[in-house]
């Protein structure tokens, strides 16, 4: 861990285990707070919940990149050269759900237009009035 000596490096790694494992704590009882099985009646949406896992989840993720994989004790340079692939690895993850959201809505709509003309096929049409057929004339 750097220019730490021993202790100052055990402390530090006791400090960080302790911050993660009040948050891990505290995603769970977030998560069973707002599903209603702590306390009857009380529940949270959906996507409060969910953002909220998101975030303190990201926060964990900081602080093991941060701390235990020495990424404070790095040239600037080099935290870049992790962080931005990891920044497009975020973004592509993003793009691909939208992506495949709009797919889905989109799904619908084809289903829909293909179930029409099987419809239209699978119908003879019906003439509203009588067709008169020309008689060939004799010459």
């Amino acid at each position: 861990m750097g220019h730490l000596t021993y202790e100052q490096s055990k402390k530090t790694a006791y400090k960080i285990i302790t911050i993660l494992g009040i948050i891990t704590i505290s995603e769970v009882i977030f998560a069973l707070l707002g599903k209603g099985y702590l306390i009857d009646g009380v529940h949270f949406n959906e996507t409060l919940i969910a953002a909220v896992m998101i975030i303190m989840s990201i926060v964990k993720a900081y602080l093991i990149v941060y701390e235990f994989m020495h990424m404070k004790y790095e040239l600037p340079g080099m935290v870049k050269s992790v962080l931005l692939p990891l920044g497009l690895l975020v973004w592509a993850i993003i793009a691909f759900l939208a992506e495949g959201n709009y797919w889905r809505n989109s799904r619908g709509g084809i289903k829909d237009r293909n179930q029409e003309e099987i419809e239209m096929i699978s119908k003879p049409k019906v003439a509203s009035e009588p067709v008169e057929i020309p008689k060939p004339s004799g010459h």
